[in-house]
């Protein structure tokens, strides 16, 4: 008996926390797949991937993976440029590109991308959905390109008037009211209904005050049959792989990958559970991009947003996001005709609240303090170049101004690592250049090191140290004294940018 009740009490907390979930992932799945310009039922599809298959793979229990804003700009422009079609082949090649690098373990490496680009293209991203979902709210289309969508608000604005409530007064008043509504439950909500999703409550007002206003506003389109909405490969499936394709999947692939890595690495510092298996995750978002290529649907990566609400709503194990994944098959199969009802500058109200908490500018506050110009210059330019260009663009230039960091130790790049294994403690030393470039080595190194083991770390004859391997560094040291874990600290870290924080 007493075996059982950690059972059903580990299955209790799964069950209720992937309802949360489930509440938070429809109007988002919803929404993404509207922002990468296809149908909502792609992103919905997604969703049910995500949670159902490749949460039973995945290499990290507790995140949550399906459609991600980060990648609705580039799926956009495929749809733009190369049509719905070509989707299908760039998510197989893409998956497949996932898959290799998890088998030959390279899920480290996306870890090695400096924070600065990262967070400078989310950043980017963001601006690129608020711009363009900005028009939704108008009951209009976006625009090509973010610099179109920017000059073009102010017209749209200008055009409304006070004086008729016509069809753009009318969708503007219900994503203003989705957005007010979202805002202010997460400010004033009560402490009882905590996990009630701010997005939930928004996309419900909205959908109320348009049905019982009688409002004729554009609404969401959705199939009468889930089935109707997968879309398998034809005969001219294997004929549409070219060049352009190829390198389309691939900076899918990357991308994906380190949004993937980058939330996971997040979810790990929410829990004292089972740690991140980066490769094993990457093989896992490898099937699922796979299986949503071959399926017409949208790509996935794992997501921040929702994993936080499943590990905040109580989660122990990989069951809450299989469940979650469930839930959203059971209410599209049994339900369209009430997603029929929402209105889309409803889910567009969403989206541009969620576009704007992308613009993160505590990020780049945190890299000017602790290190410096370099980085902030980093987020930047990756950010113009994004919104300026585009996504591939804005992430070469970000990447590209990562190895100016490497030119005053050009000569002297080696980091060593001496760990030796001392009765009931770890001693471990680092010595030399620690840089994005080392740090496959070194986080595998402290990863290794059992959860509840004593470390002694020493960096006196550490020389040098980057703001990515610091930030690494830094979250490793965090984590391990939040559980509780012995970590002594060796050597002056004051000239190590970023560690005397931590």
């Amino acid at each position: 008996m007493s075996s059982q009740a950690p059972a059903t009490k580990t299955f209790t907390r799964d069950f209720t926390a992937s309802i949360v979930v489930f509440l938070v992932a429809m109007p988002l799945c919803m929404g993404i797949a509207i922002a990468s310009g296809v149908p909502p039922e792609k992103g919905l599809i997604t969703g049910i991937i995500g949670g159902i298959v490749v949460g039973a793979l995945a290499g990290s229990p507790l995140q949550v993976s399906g459609p991600a804003a980060g990648l609705a700009v580039i799926v956009f422009e495929i749809v733009q440029k190369q049509g719905l079609s070509a989707l299908g082949p760039i998510l197989l090649l893409a998956g497949v590109f996932q898959i290799l690098a998890g088998i030959f373990k390279l899920g480290g490496w996306f870890r090695a991308i400096s924070p600065g680009v990262v967070h400078g293209m989310l950043a980017g991203i963001g601006v690129l959905i608020v711009v363009g979902q900005f028009h939704v709210l108008f009951d209009d289309s976006p625009l090509p390109s973010g610099l179109q969508n920017l000059s073009a608000m102010p017209a749209q604005l200008f055009g409304l008037s006070p004086m008729t409530v016509a069809g753009a007064e009318r969708a503007f008043l219900i994503g203003l009211i989705t957005i007010g509504s979202m805002l202010g439950w997460e400010k004033f909500r009560p402490a009882s209904m905590k996990l009630v999703p701010g997005a939930l409550v928004g996309v419900l007002a909205g959908t109320l005050v348009a049905f019982f206003g009688g409002m004729d506003v554009v609404r969401v389109t959705v199939p009468e049959s889930i089935v109707a909405a997968i879309a398998l490969p034809d005969e001219g499936f294997l004929g549409a792989f070219n060049s352009t394709i190829l390198v389309t999947a691939i900076a899918i692939a990357f991308i994906a990958s380190a949004e993937t890595l980058l939330s996971a690495a997040a979810v790990d510092r929410m829990h004292d559970g089972v740690r991140t298996d980066y490769n094993k995750e990457l093989r896992a978002q490898g099937v699922g991009n796979m299986l949503c290529g071959a399926v017409g649907a949208l790509p996935m990566t794992g997501v921040i947003v929702r994993s936080s609400a499943n590990v905040q709503a109580g989660a122990m194990t990989r069951a809450s996001a299989i469940l979650h994944g469930v839930w959203i098959l059971g209410f599209v199969a049994l339900l369209p005709w009430l997603l029929r009802e929402i209105p889309m500058s409803a889910l567009a109200g969403i989206l541009v609240v969620t576009g704007w908490r992308l613009v993160s500018l505590h990020h780049v506050r945190h890299l000017f303090q602790h290190y410096g110009p370099m980085p902030a210059v980093i987020w930047a330019a990756t950010l113009i170049m994004v919104v300026a260009a585009d996504l591939l663009t804005g992430v070469i230039v970000g990447l590209a101004l990562s190895l100016v960091e490497l030119v005053p130790h050009a000569k002297r790049l080696r980091l060593g690592l001496d760990q030796k294994e001392e009765g009931a403690q770890s001693r471990i030393a680092l010595e030399g250049t620690a840089t994005f470039v080392t740090l496959p080595k070194l986080s595998a190194a402290l990863d290794a090191v059992p959860a509840g083991r004593k470390v002694l770390l020493n960096v006196e004859r550490l020389r040098h140290i980057d703001h990515t391997c610091a930030e690494m560094l830094s979250e490793w040291l965090q984590r391990r004294r939040a559980a509780g874990a012995e970590t002594v600290v060796h050597g002056d870290v004051s000239h190590l940018k970023g560690l005397s924080h931590a």
